[in-house]
């Protein structure tokens, strides 16, 4: 049987949502870009800068996992309903410029850690580890930071240093380090806070469970990613519809149960 048309509230809210998300994902890489330019080419770096830098890295931080947060919404196609290959070509791009990750195996693994959450079978999860964070991280980076992200890294960093003579300094304050704190921030909220089992177990089969946090501290955080139960129940709402999503936290039990 052929899928039937979407009608035209259907169609308005697809465009609606792929106009905002695309405005949204263009205003992040815009500043993420805009930053780290800035950051290599334009910025001094001396003591009396330190302060800002240290500001500036922070925000580079931020604007990392936003571009994480857009390719994650490319994987699930709420960024442009309906948008097939667009979905896929901003995905891939934004993955690639995140961390030199593939977009196939990202949104593979992806997909597997939704059928499966917090089980041995989640590419995200560390069965053997499901409550210490350090080693559960270490799990998560070798399984995710292969040699692509190796060589991607090394690639930027022999440019910058040994071609455009930037700083090392520089390198190391401002793109190293806002690189790897966005990869433990997005961990932390993303994986480990949502997932980690503990005495109350959890709500329903998705083993996941949301922050309290209000919409400012949330959007902070990690672009809503830690509404998390929210995430998993409606995969195809986009992170900044997130919010309208949240509902009281359920009660958890010990054992599982279906919604």
């Amino acid at each position: 049987m052929s899928a039937q048309p979407a009608t035209p509230p259907i169609r308005r809210r697809r465009a609606t949502q792929a106009a905002i998300g695309l405005a949204l994902a263009a205003a992040i890489f815009a500043s993420w870009l805009s930053l780290h330019l800035y950051a290599m080419f334009g910025f001094a770096l001396t003591w009396s800068s330190l302060p800002l830098a240290l500001a500036m890295a922070a925000l580079q931080c931020w604007l990392s996992v936003g571009l994480f947060i857009v390719s994650h919404d490319a994987m699930h196609g709420s960024l442009v309903p309906g948008g097939g290959r667009l979905n896929g070509a901003v995905g891939a791009v934004l993955l690639f410029l995140y961390a030199g990750f593939g977009w196939k195996r990202m949104r593979d693994a992806h997909f597997a850690h939704h059928k499966a959450p917090g089980s041995p079978r989640d590419p995200d999860f560390d069965a053997a580890n499901p409550t210490r964070f350090w080693r559960w991280y270490a799990t998560f980076l070798r399984r995710y930071f292969g040699w692509g992200s190796i060589l991607f890294v090394s690639f930027v960093v022999t440019l910058y240093w040994l071609v455009l003579a930037v700083p090392v300094e520089k390198i190391v304050l401002l793109y190293g380090l806002p690189a790897i704190a966005s990869s433990l921030q997005l961990f932390y909220f993303g994986t480990f806070r949502p997932h980690r089992h503990g005495r109350a177990g959890f709500a329903d089969r998705h083993n996941a469970r949301s922050e309290r946090f209000g919409t400012l501290a949330s959007l902070a955080s990690c672009f809503h990613f830690g509404y998390h139960h929210e995430h998993h129940r409606a995969p195809d709402v986009p992170w900044w519809g997130l919010p309208g999503q949240r509902q009281p936290q359920p009660e958890t039990r010990n054992r599982n149960r279906s919604e």
